[in-house]
C-alpha cells in the first residue's frame, strides 16, 4: 500500500521549504510530492552522507555501523577500506564489500591508493597499480581512495600516476589527503585528478584548496574534532564542501554522527539550505550515490526531523522502509565474519629497555589534544640505572610498536602531552599498517599492555603499574573490528578510555590519539615499527638528537 506523509519538506535540490504530502509507493520510492497547507509538525529532510569514513575505526562491522549510523539520520557512508587492506590486501577490501552487502544501508567504497602508506614502515600487504586496477571494478566501488602519497602526486611518481590513470579511465573521482599543502603544489595536486580532501590544517589553506576546485570534506570525528574555524566556507562555496567523520569510534558514534556537524551548523547562522548542499547533495552526486534526494521518481531515503537545533530525527527511512524510530535502529544486525593477519609475539619488560647515551636529548612526540598533528620536541631524558625510562612527572611516557606481521625488535620513543601517570595502554588499531602501538609510564606495565593484544591477536588493553590488565576489547577481525553489536563494543571501548583518563590522561580520546601516533603520513613526529619518522622532512630520524 502506498504510504503518506506530511510535515515541512525541505527540498535541498530545488533549494524550497513548503508544507508538503510525501507520498510513496509500495516499492520504496517517491510518487508524488504534493502541497499541504496543513501539514504535521516536523521536517523532512533528506538522509545525511557520512563523505569519508574509515569503518574499520568503529570497530564494528558494516552492518553494526549502519545499525548505530541510521539513528542519527544518515543513510549512506562514503568509506575508505584502508584500514583493513593494510592488514589483509585485496582480500581485506573484497570482505568489507560482501559484509556491505549485508545491510541495505549505502555504502559508497573506495579502493585504497596507498598500501603501504609509506615505505618507511612494515605493512601485511601491498596495493600496487595492478591490484588497484583490479579492485577498481568491483562492484560497491565508487572512487580512489584518499592519495596520501603527497610527494608522489608532485613528483610524478609512476606507481602514483598509473593509479590515478586507472581511476581517471573509469571515470571515477580520487580523494586526497594533503595536510599543510600550499601554493603551487595544490594547483598540482589538483590538476593530477584529485577532487577532495580532509587534511586542511587551517581555514586559508582549505580555502586555497578550495579556489583550486579541490572540494572541502568538513571534518568532525573522535581524534580530529576541530571542524568550527571551516564552517564559513560552506555558504562561500555552497558546491564544494561535504561533512564527514573520518573516524569514530564506537562510544561517539552511538553519541551522534553527522548530524551533530549539522546542528552546530544551523546553531552558528548557516542556512539550511547550505548544511543540506554539504551534508546530502555533494556527496550523493561526487561519489554517484544511490541515495534519494527527496524529488518525484526517487527511493524513498528520508529523516523526519523536530528541532533543527540537535537534529535528531524522529523517524529515518531507507528505500521506503523505517529504519530508526526515537532513537532505535531496525536494520539488520549482519552475521560477521573472522579473518586475521597477526603474527606478534608477547614481549618482556627488558625487551623495550632504551640505553642511555650521556649528553644526548631525545626526540619527543609532542600531543595536541583533538589533532592528528604532532610536536617534534627535544627533551633531556631522564635516566634510571642506565636506561632511559618514562618520567610521569615531566609528562614523558615511552611509546612502542611492535610489528605484528613478523617477529622483530620493538621500536621505542617517547611522548609529551598524554598524561599517563602510571600504568600502559595499548591497541592493534595503529594507523597505517597497525601494528601493535603502546604507551606507558613503566617498561613492566608496557609488556603486559602489550602481551593482553598479542594474547587476543588484537584489540585494546589498559594495565596498572603492578602489570595487572585493568580491561581488555578484543578485536578478532583483522586486529581491528569486533563481532559484537555496537552497544557491547561501545561500552567496552568506554571502559577502556574511563581507565585510560583514571590513570592520568586527559586528553577527550586517548586511543584514538594513541592510534594515530604511528600515521607517519601526517607531521611531524611519528614513530613507526622501524623507528621515529620526520613527516615534515619524509624520512626516518634516531630516537637520539645527533651530535
Amino acid at each position: 500500500m502506498p504510504q503518506t506523509f506530511t510535515g515541512t519538506l525541505v527540498d535541498p535540490v530545488q533549494k524550497t521549504s513548503f508544507g508538503a504530502r510525501l507520498i510513496l509507493s509500495e516499492h520504496g520510492t517517491i510518487t508524488a510530492v504534493e502541497h499541504e497547507p496543513n501539514p504535521d509538525a516536523g521536517y523532512i529532510l533528506p538522509g545525511f552522507v557520512d563523505a569519508h569514513v574509515h569503518i574499520e575505526s568503529s570497530m564494528l562491522t558494516p552492518a553494526a555501523f549502519a545499525r548505530a549510523a541510521v539513528v542519527h539520520g544518515t543513510l549512506a557512508a562514503v568509506a575508505d577500506p584502508h584500514e583493513i587492506a593494510n592488514v589483509l590486501g585485496e582480500r581485506g577490501v573484497a570482505l568489507m564489500l560482501e559484509l556491505a552487502r549485508q545491510t541495505p544501508f549505502v555504502f559508497g567504497f573506495g579502493v585504497p591508493s596507498c598500501v603501504p602508506a609509506t615505505p618507511f614502515e612494515t605493512a601485511g600487504a601491498e596495493l600496487g597499480p595492478e591490484a588497484v586496477a583490479r579492485l577498481l571494478d568491483l562492484p560497491g566501488i565508487t572512487h580512489l581512495a584518499e592519495m596520501m602519497n603527497v610527494p608522489g602526486v608532485l613528483g610524478n611518481d609512476p606507481d602514483v600516476r598509473a593509479k590515478l590513470d586507472a581511476a581517471r579511465q573509469r571515470g571515477l573521482p580520487i580523494d586526497g589527503h594533503a595536510p599543510g599543502l600550499c601554493g603551487d603544489a595544490i594547483c598540482v595536486y589538483a590538476a593530477a585528478g584529485i577532487t577532495t580532501d580532509h587534511e586542511s590544517l587551517t581555514f586559508e589553506e582549505a580555502r586555497e584548496k578550495l579556489k583550486a576546485g579541490i572540494k572541502l570534506q568538513v571534518r568532525y570525528g573522535s581524534a580530529a574534532r576541530r571542524f568550527e574555524p571551516f564552517l564559513p566556507l560552506l555558504p562561500r562555496f555552497p558546491e564544494l564542501c561535504m561533512l564527514c567523520s573520518d573516524d569514530k569510534h564506537p562510544d561517539d558514534l552511538l553519541r551522534d554522527h553527522i548530524n551533530f556537524i549539522a546542528a552546530t551548523a544551523f546553531r552558528q547562522g548557516l542556512a539550511l539550505q547550505t548544511i543540506l548542499q554539504a551534508a546530502c547533495v555533494n556527496p550523493v552526486r561526487h561519489y554517484r550515490l544511490p541515495l534519494g534526494l527527496l524529488q518525484p521518481g526517487d527511493s524513498a531515503d528520508f529523516q523526519i526531523v523536530d528541532d533543527l537545533r540537535t537534529f535528531r530525527p524522529r523517524e529515518v527511512w531507507l528505500r521506503g522502509r523505517c529504519v530508526a524510530r526515537d532513537g532505535v535502529s531496525l536494520l539488520p544486525a549482519g552475521e560477521p565474519r573472522v579473518e586475521n593477519n597477526f603474527a606478534a609475539r608477547p614481549v618482556t619488560a627488558e625487551a623495550l629497555r632504551v640505553p642511555t647515551r650521556p649528553g644526548h636529548r631525545v626526540r619527543v612526540i609532542g600531543v595536541r589534544d583533538g589533532e592528528l598533528i604532532t610536536a617534534h620536541l627535544f627533551e633531556t631524558p631522564s635516566v634510571s640505572q642506565g636506561a632511559v625510562v618514562a618520567d610521569p612527572e615531566r609528562d614523558l611516557a615511552k611509546l612502542v610498536v611492535c610489528n605484528r606481521y613478523a617477529p622483530a625488535t620493538p621500536a621505542v620513543g617517547f611522548v609529551k602531552g598524554f598524561g599517563l601517570r602510571r600504568g600502559a595502554l595499548a591497541t592493534s588499531v595503529a594507523h597505517d599498517s597497525h601494528h601493535v602501538i603502546a604507551i606507558g609510564a613503566s617498561d613492566d606495565a608496557l609488556a603486559a599492555a602489550i602481551n593482553e593484544v598479542v594474547y587476543h591477536r588484537g584489540g585494546l588493553a589498559v594495565a596498572d603499574s603492578n602489570r595487572k590488565i585493568l580491561t581488555s576489547l578484543p578485536l578478532p577481525l583483522a586486529g581491528l573490528i569486533s563481532t559484537e553489536p555496537a552497544e557491547r563494543v561501545a561500552k567496552a571501548y568506554s571502559d577502556c578510555d574511563r581507565l585510560a583518563k583514571i590513570l592520568g590522561s586527559p586528553l577527550s580520546a586517548p586511543f584514538m590519539t594513541l592510534s594515530f601516533l604511528a600515521l607517519s603520513v601526517i607531521p611531524s613526529l611519528k614513530l613507526t615499527d622501524k623507528g621515529l619518522f620526520d613527516g615534515e622532512a619524509f624520512r626516518c630520524v634516531p630516537l637520539f638528537e645527533e651530535a
